[in-house]
C-alpha cells in the first residue's frame, strides 16, 4: 500500500538542497519504489550525484501518446532565519507536513506517484492511453535535470498528450506560467587616472545611463489573459577596479519575465535596439512562457477534475503563475497541452519553516486521478 504522505515525509528527508543537489539518493528512493509498485523505471544519473526518473506505462492504442506528470527533486537553500521546525524532519503537526520541499515540490512528487500507481494497477486493455512520469534534478538552477534529459534524448524520452506539472498551486490550476530571460550586459570604457577622469570614458557611467533608461522600457507587446504584461528588472552591477582609477569595464544584469506573447528571440531584439550598440548584450539563460488556450480539452477536463474535488474551494478562473517550471524545457519537445498544479502552498515556497497541508496532498491524488482516469481510460 502506497502512502503519499508518509512518501513526502520521505523525501523531505533526503537533503537535496541547490546548490549542490545531490538528487541521486532520493531518486534512487522514488524508483524503487515505484519498481516496487509494479511499475517500470529508468534512471538517467548525470553529473555530480544527479538524477532523473523516468517511469513509462504503455496503453493499448499505440497511436494514443500518454499523459505525463512531472516534477523536481530539488530544493531551494534553507536560508539565514532559523527554522522552529526542523527543516529535513518531515514531521506533521496539526494538519501541515514541515520541511523544504514539503510544498516545493516533494509532496507534488509523491501524489503523482501515488496516481500513476492507481492506474498502473489497471489492465492496459483499459488503458487507451499510457501514463509517465519525469522526475528530474536541478530544476531551482536552472533546470539542468529537464535540459539534460531533452538534449541527450533519454531515458524514454518519447511524446505525451498531455502534461501536468505538479508546482504549488494549492491544488487550483494553472494554464500558464511566465518565462524568463536571464542577461548580462556589458559596457566598456577607457581606463585612466582619477585626478584626470577627462582622459578616459567611465564604463560604470555608461551602465548607470543604460540601467536608467531600462527602468523606463515600455515592451512593446500585449497583455497576456493570464499572464499579464512582461517585466524586466535589472538585479545586479559591477565594475572597476579600484577607487583611483576610471573604470574601463562595467556590467549590470537584467531578468525579463515573459509572457508568451511573443518569443525570446524577439523580447531580445527589441531590447538591444532600445539600449543601442553601446551595450553588449548576452543571454545567460532562459526558459521560455508555457500558455494552453483555456478551451483545449484537456484544460476543460482538468477544470472539471478539480470542480468535483475542490467544490466551493475551486477557483474556475484559472491564474497565470509569474514563475518559470521544468515546463518551459519540456514542452517545446512534447508541444502539447499544460497544466500547472500541485498541492503546494505558494504563500511558503522557498520560505522558512515550508509546509504543506496533508489534506492537500490527498486532494492532489484525488484530482491527478480523475483527471488520469477521464484522459487514460476513457
Amino acid at each position: 500500500m502506497f502512502d503519499p504522505v508518509e512518501f513526502t515525509q520521505d523525501l523531505v528527508r533526503f537533503d537535496t538542497i541547490n546548490p549542490p543537489g545531490n538528487e541521486e539518493a532520493c531518486g534512487l528512493h522514488v524508483a524503487a519504489e515505484l519498481e516496487k509498485q509494479g511499475l517500470p523505471v529508468e534512471r538517467q544519473l548525470f553529473g555530480d550525484k544527479r538524477i532523473n526518473v523516468v517511469m513509462t506505462l504503455d496503453g493499448a492504442d499505440s497511436d494514443e501518446d500518454p499523459l505525463l506528470l512531472t516534477g523536481h527533486l530539488d530544493t531551494v537553500p534553507l536560508g539565514e532565519l532559523a527554522w522552529t521546525h526542523a527543516p529535513l524532519g518531515g514531521e506533521i503537526i496539526d494538519g501541515k507536513l514541515f520541511g523544504r520541499g514539503s510544498s516545493d515540490m516533494k509532496s507534488g512528487v509523491a501524489a503523482m506517484m501515488a496516481t500513476a500507481i492507481k492506474i498502473g494497477h489497471t489492465p492496459k486493455k483499459d488503458r487507451k492511453r499510457g501514463i509517465k512520469l519525469v522526475f528530474t534534478s536541478g530544476e531551482e538552477m536552472g533546470c539542468d535535470g529537464a535540459h539534460h534529459l531533452i538534449a541527450t534524448g533519454g531515458p524514454d524520452l518519447g511524446q505525451a498528450s498531455a502534461m501536468i506539472v505538479g508546482e504549488p498551486t494549492e491544488n487550483q490550476y494553472s494554464n500558464a506560467h511566465k518565462g524568463a530571460m536571464f542577461m548580462q550586459a556589458v559596457l566598456s570604457g577607457k581606463t585612466a587616472h582619477s585626478s584626470t577622469p577627462e582622459l578616459g570614458v567611465n564604463a560604470i557611467y555608461k551602465a548607470a545611463r543604460a540601467i536608467s533608461r531600462i527602468e523606463d522600457y515600455g515592451f512593446n507587446v500585449s497583455p497576456h489573459p493570464q499572464l499579464g504584461a512582461p517585466t524586466i528588472n535589472v538585479g545586479y552591477m559591477g565594475g572597476g577596479l579600484n577607487a583611483n582609477s576610471v573604470p574601463d569595464r562595467a556590467f549590470f544584469t537584467i531578468d525579463i519575465r515573459t509572457n508568451a506573447m511573443k518569443d525570446h528571440a524577439a523580447f531580445f531584439d527589441d531590447l538591444k535596439t532600445y539600449l543601442g550598440d553601446d551595450v553588449e548584450l548576452e543571454i545567460t539563460s532562459q526558459i521560455p512562457a508555457v500558455s494552453t488556450d483555456l478551451a483545449d480539452p484537456f484544460i476543460k477536463a482538468t477544470a472539471k477534475a478539480c470542480a468535483e474535488v475542490l467544490g466551493d474551494e475551486f477557483n474556475p478562473d484559472p491564474v497565470g503563475l509569474t514563475f518559470a517550471t521544468d515546463a518551459g524545457v519540456l514542452h517545446p519537445h512534447y508541444q502539447c497541452p499544460t497544466v500547472i498544479l500541485g498541492p503546494g502552498e505558494q504563500s511558503v515556497m522557498h520560505q522558512t519553516d515550508e509546509f504543506v497541508y496533508v489534506h492537500r496532498i490527498e486532494q492532489a491524488v484525488r484530482i491527478y486521478t480523475h483527471i488520469a482516469k477521464s484522459w487514460c481510460l476513457g
